[in-house]
């Protein structure tokens, strides 16, 4: 007896899914008998194993789902936007926004000026009485912001405060019994952690994406250290909360690193403990209380570490004291390279802004600074933060009565500064560059700088800097501090370069 083709097409899709079970669908004697006789195909253990291995989010998004809410902004006109009618009808994102609503700037887009714009963003409720985290891009320069509840209800919110330096805003709405989200006692993620952020990328609501915590404190060169994350992240997730496995706030998602505008991979979100410390002192004061000491810096190069003496390229150089500021006061210099803040080591010069700014005014703090060649201690009084105060960008004047010397051995002549100059630039000693030539040239040292040290040697007159250049050696490199304006820089002559 030969099979029927309905049979043999049956075995066919049986062999090749890997399936078993339609043998039962098989009617005739011979075809049952077939089937009788074949051993049973398992699923591949390793399917299972990896099905068993990951993260089931559902939970997690039942319980803080609720929680997270989409913000609708309408700024003044003259701000900037676009909805879908400021969309070129040939861009491919026209037919999209033009269902699901307005988004910033962006490719094809014409701008719109004398119009009211319209923004998005997510956020997320902190207490039941109805205040809620957001950015501070997400509100600024708004005339009206709207809240919208998973649960559909609406309500126009008040601006407690924000602040733009950790983009972190509180916001508040009438609303009572609304379920808050835990947040993270501190922010103790782990790299390969998985994390899931909720919010409302596109106006699309209520999306919720997954990742992993790529990176942790990475620094972007902002107030704040940054957890980058794999998570999506788009135009309308700012101000949603990135939750860990155990239902926890662990920051806040605020920016993203693309070329294009939309994900690519790389997003960044503000560690909840920052947040928790802004959004408490906006509830309470409306304002953010952070500590300066007045002084302008810059990363400590590993040639100058070296070259100085510091050994590694640590802490953070003073590049200008602001006058009659607390550093100035406390004796801080330029020049100076701070190691150390009340005994917290300063790996990198953005660590001091971090240290200094969480410091409540009228505080004390211990810096330790490095001055050449030698470690001192200074105490100063922290003050609260305000606008730094411009820097000039003068330099000294050359004294047309007095003929420039000849070039030292550095290929640099110099002039002693007169106390008119002193007082002008605000310097206790130093020497005016009247001319540079050579290697000095190619350091970067430039006619009208003041020369303030040569190899950790403070230098207070032309007779002295004669002395000190007569005792180097022409051979090997030599580091000069020079003051450029009002901020003061290491410079590495090198010779026969």
């Amino acid at each position: 007896m030969q099979l029927s083709k309905v049979s043999y097409a049956l075995i066919a899709a049986g062999v090749m899914g890997g399936v078993v079970t339609f043998y039962n669908q098989v009617q005739s004697p011979v075809g049952n008998a077939f089937a009788a006789a074949q051993p049973t195909i398992a699923a591949p253990a390793v399917a299972t194993t990896a099905a068993a291995n990951l993260p089931d989010f559902t939970a997690l998004v039942d319980r803080a789902g609720t929680s997270v809410v989409n913000i609708a902004v309408v700024h003044a006109k003259g701000k900037g936007g676009a909805d879908a009618d400021d969309i070129d009808e040939d861009s491919p994102y026209y037919e999209f926004f033009k269902r699901f609503g307005g988004v910033p700037n962006g490719p094809g887009m014409r701008p719109q000026p004398q119009q009211p714009s319209q923004g998005m963003g997510s956020g997320f409720i902190v207490s039941p009485d109805g205040y809620i985290v957001t950015n501070a891009h997400v509100v600024d320069g708004a005339s009206e912001v709207t809240v919208k509840l998973t649960d559909r209800r609406e309500f126009i919110a008040k601006v407690i405060g924000a602040d733009k330096r950790t983009d972190i805003a509180l916001i508040k709405i009438e609303a009572k019994n609304l379920p808050a989200l835990d947040m993270a006692a501190k922010t103790g993620v782990k790299r390969g952690e998985w994390v899931i952020a909720i919010g409302s990328p596109f106006g699309l609501e209520s999306t919720v994406t997954a990742g992993i915590v790529s990176a942790k404190s990475r620094d972007t060169g902002d107030l704040v250290k940054l957890i980058q994350t794999d998570v999506a992240i788009n135009p309308g997730n700012s101000g949603g909360p990135l939750i860990n496995m155990r239902g926890e706030v662990v920051g806040i998602n605020s920016q993203i690193y693309s070329r294009s505008g939309g994900y690519m991979g790389i997003s960044f979100a503000i560690p909840i403990d920052e947040a928790v410390r802004v959004s408490d002192s906006l509830r309470t004061k409306g304002r953010v209380e952070r500590g300066r000491i007045g002084v302008a810096i810059d990363q400590v190069t590993k040639d100058v570490a070296e070259s100085i003496g510091l050994g590694k390229p640590v802490g953070a150089l003073v590049r200008n004291v602001e006058a009659g500021g607390p550093a100035e006061k406390a004796g801080v210099e330029a020049g100076d390279i701070i190691t150390k803040v009340d005994g917290r080591a300063v790996e990198k010069s953005s660590d001091l802004p971090r240290m200094v700014g969480m410091t409540k005014p009228g505080s004390k703090v211990a810096l330790q600074v490095f001055r050449r060649g030698q470690y001192r201690d200074i105490s100063v009084t922290v003050v609260d933060f305000e606008p730094e105060k411009a820097a000039s960008s003068g330099s000294a004047p050359r004294d047309p009565a007095k003929p420039p010397a000849a070039p030292s051995a550095l290929g640099l002549t110099v002039a002693d500064l007169t106390d008119a100059q002193r007082r002008d630039l605000k310097v206790k000693s130093g020497v005016r560059v009247e001319t540079v030539d050579g290697a000095a040239a190619r350091a970067g040292v430039r006619e009208g700088d003041v020369l303030l040290s040569i190899d950790n040697a403070e230098i207070t007159s032309t007779k002295q800097f004669d002395a000190v250049v007569a005792k180097l050696d022409k051979a090997r490199a030599v580091t000069v501090l020079v003051r450029r304006g009002d901020a003061v820089n290491f410079l590495i002559i090198k010779p026969g370069k």
